[in-house]
Parts: C-alpha cells; sequence; structure tokens
C-alpha cells in the first residue's frame, strides 16, 4: 500500500504522455481535414499562416517532449516493476501552464482550420495571462503595500492564529474551560 500513489500517479502519466503524443498530431491533421471541408479556398494555406503555425508549433514541440520528459515512468526492463513514476503530471504551476499553453495551440490550430487565420488571436491569452500573473505576484504588491497600513495587533493576531481545524476546536475548548484540554496542555 506504501507504493499506491507512485502507482497511481504512475498510470496518471502514461496517460498524459499517451494524451501528449497524439496530441502533437492530431490537431494538425484536424485543421488539414476542415480547413479542406470548409475552408477549400484556403488550400494550400497561405505563407503567413504557415509562419504562425511553425511560430506556435515550436514552442508547442518543446513543452510537449519538456512534459513526457519528466512525466514517462521508469520500469524495470526485465521485470516491468516501477522504478520511477516521474514527476506528477497533474500538479499545478508550471506543469499545469505547460498544459494549457499546449490545449490554447491545439485550440488554434483547429479553429484556424474552420474560422481562419483569425482565430489565432486566441493566443494572445497566453502572454496577457502571464502578464496579469505577473502583476498580481510581483508589481502590484511592490508598488500597493498594504502591510503598511495594518495595525500591530492585527499582523500579531494573524500570526498566533491556529494552523489546523483541529487546533481551533482545542483552542476553543480551552476557553470553554474543558478539563480535557487543560490536561493536554500541561503535559506538553
Amino acid at each position: 500500500m506504501a507504493n499506491a500513489s507512485g502507482k497511481r500517479i504512475a498510470n496518471q502519466n502514461e496517460s498524459s504522455v499517451k494524451t501528449l503524443r497524439i496530441g502533437m498530431i492530431l490537431p494538425t491533421i484536424i485543421s488539414l481535414v476542415l480547413r479542406f471541408l470548409f475552408r477549400r479556398s484556403s488550400l494550400p494555406p497561405s505563407k503567413g499562416s504557415l509562419a504562425i503555425y511553425v511560430v506556435t508549433f515550436f514552442p508547442a514541440f518543446f513543452l510537449s517532449n519538456y512534459l513526457v520528459k519528466i512525466g514517462t515512468p521508469r520500469r524495470d526492463p526485465t521485470t516491468g516493476t516501477l522504478i520511477s513514476y516521474g514527476e506528477d503530471l497533474g500538479q499545478s504551476g508550471v506543469t499545469e501552464w505547460c498544459f494549457d499553453i499546449l490545449y490554447i495551440t491545439w485550440a488554434c490550430q483547429i479553429g484556424s482550420g474552420v474560422f481562419g487565420e483569425w482565430f489565432w488571436w486566441l493566443y494572445m491569452v497566453i502572454p496577457l495571462y502571464a502578464i496579469l500573473k505577473l502583476w498580481i505576484s510581483v508589481i502590484s504588491p511592490m508598488f500597493f503595500r498594504r502591510g503598511s497600513s495594518e495595525s500591530p495587533e492585527t499582523t500579531a493576531a494573524d500570526k498566533e492564529a491556529p494552523a489546523s481545524k483541529r487546533q481551533e476546536k482545542l483552542r476553543k475548548r480551552q476557553e470553554k474551560g474543558d478539563p480535557r484540554v487543560r490536561a493536554q496542555s500541561g503535559r506538553k
């Protein structure tokens, strides 16, 4: 049972790696088929369309290979036992952002096949989101500090706040005078 979470992560990573490998080929094929069905006049694609596709393909290719590399579980070739489950591809943060960029790229590829080259404007969501995150986490706190207007009592009270629900319950019991809590606090 101790290795159950590792096996679960390995299975999820294997599924994600398959999706990534299919995702690098399938949107291009779907885009060409949809372009053929709905926009025959745009065949062959213009130089501008090809340039946009190539410029966005390389970051997607890099991110896909990066995620495959860190997420592929390693197994012993002779016995098939799990050696390393790889990094958890379901974690939040940079891994999640890599998947977001890939999904937006794939959506733009397919959407441009159906609706036209203007659909690539959706790709602007990526730098706009990066600017928003930069503003929220770096620029805004640097220039608009709220900590200087707070009183020392509120910051001291915030620091003394219990870290968990259990500690909060114990503190409330202690305030009520529960003898069990007094006995516990005496043992520490």
